[in-house]
C-alpha cells in the first residue's frame, strides 16, 4: 500500500449472501469467497480491525422464501441459520489464508461458534482477529443490514462498509430506469424521504441515530474493500 495509512481503524463490513454466490445466485462461489477474504487479509495486514456481518440470501431469504407458507418467525430463524453457513465458509477461507478469526452468533450454537458477547468481540478485534457475526440480531423481523448497524454501534466502528451487488445509491432502480443516476453522497434523512432502498428503514434510522457513516459499494471487485478502507471515493457515502 506504499506506506499509506488506512482511513479507518475499525470497520464493520456487511456482505450480502447473494454477493458470495457470484453469478450462480445461490450457494457459494469459492473464487469470489477467496477474493473477498484476500482483501480482508490485506486490510488486517495494514492494521485495520474488521468485524463482518454476512447475509444468508444465497441459501434462504426468510419471509421471502417462506412465501407465506412458513410462519414468519420460523422463516426468519431459518434465515439466521443460513447466515451461519456463510460465516463458517468465510472463517474457513480466512484461516486458510492464515488470518486469525472468530465466529460469534446471536443464537447459541456452542458446537460451532461462540455466543456473541460485546466485550469478547472487542477483545478479539483489539488482538487483530477478524470477528464474524452470525444469526443477524438473533430476532425475527430484523434484517441483517439492521444487524450490521447494531454490531457497528456496539463495537464502536468508524464506518459501515456495505458490500452489495450494486455500485452505489441511484435515484431509481438502474435495472428498471435507464435514466437513473448514481449518487456520490447523501444524508440519512434524504435517503429516507426519497425512499431509496439501500438498507431497510430500520437499519437506516439506527445508523442515523448513532451517527455511523455507511459506504455502499459493489463487491463485484473485492479489491473495493481495500480501496474504501484506504479512503478512495468509490460507491456512495451515506451520513
Amino acid at each position: 500500500m506504499s506506506g499509506r495509512k488506512p482511513a479507518y481503524k475499525r470497520v464493520l463490513l456487511k456482505i450480502s449472501g447473494e454477493a458470495l454466490a457470484g453469478e450462480k445466485k445461490t450457494g457459494l462461489n469459492f473464487d469470489v469467497l477467496r477474493s473477498v477474504c484476500e482483501s480482508v487479509k490485506e486490510c488486517v495486514n495494514i492494521g485495520v480491525e474488521i468485524g463482518i456481518v454476512v447475509g444468508g440470501g444465497n441459501f434462504w431469504r426468510g419471509v421471502k422464501d417462506g412465501e407465506g407458507k412458513i410462519e414468519r418467525t420460523r422463516a426468519d430463524h431459518m434465515g439466521m441459520m443460513a447466515t451461519v453457513m456463510n460465516c463458517l465458509a468465510i472463517a474457513d477461507m480466512l484461516e486458510q489464508l492464515k488470518v486469525p478469526v472468530r465466529v460469534q452468533t446471536a443464537l447459541s450454537i456452542s458446537a460451532v461458534a461462540e455466543q456473541y458477547i460485546r466485550l469478547r468481540a472487542d477483545r478479539h478485534l483489539r488482538k487483530g482477529r477478524v470477528v464474524i457475526f452470525g444469526c443477524g440480531t438473533g430476532n425475527p423481523f430484523f434484517s441483517t443490514d439492521t444487524a450490521a448497524v447494531l454490531r457497528a454501534a456496539e463495537i464502536d466502528a468508524d464506518v459501515i462498509l456495505l458490500a452489495k451487488n450494486i455500485d452505489g445509491v441511484y435515484t431509481a432502480d438502474p435495472n428498471k430506469d435507464p435514466d437513473a443516476t448514481k449518487i456520490d453522497a447523501i444524508s440519512y434523512s434524504d435517503m429516507l424521504q426519497q425512499r431509496l432502498t439501500v438498507m431497510d428503514s430500520t437499519a437506516t434510522s439506527l445508523s442515523m441515530d448513532n451517527d455511523i457513516p455507511v459506504i455502499l459499494f459493489a463487491l463485484e471487485d473485492p479489491k473495493n474493500i481495500v480501496r474504501v478502507v484506504m479512503g478512495e471515493k468509490i460507491g456512495t457515502r451515506v451520513g
